[in-house]
């Protein structure tokens, strides 16, 4: 098999991610499926120490300022993220890099005789295992693992985490993990093993209750950012990143919005559950590097200027209101053009009704991926809000038109799914003759 043929064959099994999602219970996710199989490859996940990250936003960011941290210290590192930008490399990265097209072909030969002795399994079971195995064959010392949907039934959670870290939690596939944001909690909360510690983001009562009450029952220790000894304080922001002073030092990260702090100072404490916990050493030096070098594309990215594009994966209420105020504290006065596509299983509603209201004008759009929402039923929210949009067929036609109606002062923004930003990102390249992302072949 080629790289097309190896992709073809992991989304020939059961794909939520492109489908849909079905009911979340432990017949559809049952973690007996996977854990089978990576008996099968000889418990590859148990050769490699291991962060557990849950939440509903943040998760992804977090993750990539823990790895580059820990990858400063010279540690041999592997991150497993989901989903992707533009290509399924970028969800399996050792040492900061994709694997190869190759790689991804050899573990897939290697997986196929165990994979089709186990019936039900889903592709994101048959990547998480692939992810495992290529930790393991790579000598990684510690992954950072990105939980897929949920916790307590994710197939991240076959893991033995040394530290489990929960973000910030918010409203999102409510149809599944629940309608409250205690039920969302507990489901996240999942990944807490007795005994663990556990690092919390800021959270609001309703979750915090949840996650303290599941601490207090599995005998877990907990710290919660902000609250106990990791009190920071922000320092200058500017469109090439912002700093913040943390035990009387200040520090650097490239990624924008104050939500970006918290969720780097909740690295920041994993890291010293990490060296209290595993005996891992991340000095300040390593963690100042590796702050300061954090590549994580898509998150209030600014791609150009004159007019501003920004691109952002805003797809629930709580990450767009972020978004909003980052509007006010970045671009403050600048007319906004929003150019909007979402996943149809996302809270689009919420989401469009914190942006439409800074917007002058909207341009709703559908991206490429399968679960898109079509365009007249985001519009048709739009219209039931009192507000008006153009519709544009696809997100590079969309963008086009932002840009035809853009002055050199306003703010072109992409935002609600990260496919909408994927979609973004490769037009903006081909619109502007610059250097396409990697980014698979079609199937």
């Amino acid at each position: 098999m080629n790289y097309r043929d190896t992709l073809a064959y992991i989304y020939s099994y059961t794909n939520y991610e492109r489908k849909g999602l079905p009911k979340y219970t432990m017949t559809n996710y049952d973690l007996a499926r996977i854990e089978t199989l990576l008996a099968r490859l000889g418990n590859p996940h148990r050769e490699f120490k291991s962060l557990l990250i849950a939440g509903t936003k943040g998760k992804g960011s977090t993750a990539a300022f823990c790895e580059s941290m820990i990858r400063a210290a010279g540690y041999r590192t592997g991150l497993y993220t989901s989903p992707h930008l533009h290509t399924f490399r970028e969800r399996i990265q050792i040492g900061g890099q994709p694997i190869s097209e190759a790689d991804v072909v050899h573990l897939i030969q290697e997986l196929r005789p165990h994979l089709e002795e186990i019936p039900g399994l889903t592709a994101f079971e048959v990547i998480t295992a692939t992810a495992f195995h290529a930790f393991a064959e790579a000598n990684v010392e510690l992954a950072v693992l990105e939980v897929g949907l949920g916790g307590r039934l994710d197939a991240t959670n076959v893991s033995n985490p040394v530290v489990a870290v929960i973000t910030s939690i918010s409203y999102d596939h409510t149809q599944l993990l629940g309608d409250t944001l205690s039920l969302i909690a507990r489901e996240k909360a999942g990944i807490i093993r007795p005994g663990a510690l556990v690092i919390s983001a800021p959270q609001v009562p309703e979750a915090m209750t949840m996650i303290e009450a599941v601490c207090e029952g599995r005998h877990a220790e907990l710290i919660v950012v902000g609250e106990d000894e990791y009190r920071w304080q922000p320092g200058r922001a500017t469109m090439r990143g912002q700093s913040f002073d943390l035990l009387g030092e200040r520090y650097r990260i490239p990624l924008l919005g104050r939500h970006q702090l918290a969720n780097a100072i909740t690295a920041w404490a994993a890291l010293d559950g990490l060296e209290e916990r595993a005996g891992l050493s991340v000095p300040l030096s390593a963690r100042r590097e590796g702050l300061g070098n954090t590549y994580w594309p898509g998150r209030l990215e600014i791609l150009g200027h004159k007019p501003y594009v920004v691109v952002d994966s805003a797809h629930n209420g709580d990450s767009a209101n972020k978004l909003r105020r980052a509007f006010h504290d970045f671009f403050p006065g600048h007319r906004v053009i929003l150019v909007f596509g979402a996943s149809a299983d996302h809270p689009f509603d919420d989401a469009l009704g914190e942006l439409l209201p800074v917007a002058d004008q909207t341009f709703i759009t559908r991206s490429r991926h399968p679960r898109a929402a079509a365009p007249e039923v985001l519009n048709q929210t739009v219209a039931g809000l009192g507000y008006q949009a153009s519709i544009a067929p696809d997100v590079p036609r969309a963008l086009d038109a932002a840009l035809e109606s853009a002055a050199s002062n306003d703010l072109v923004c992409c935002t609600g799914s990260i496919f909408t930003v994927a979609d973004a990102r490769e037009a903006w390249c081909q619109r502007n003759g610059l250097p396409l992302p990697a980014i698979d072949p079609e199937l």
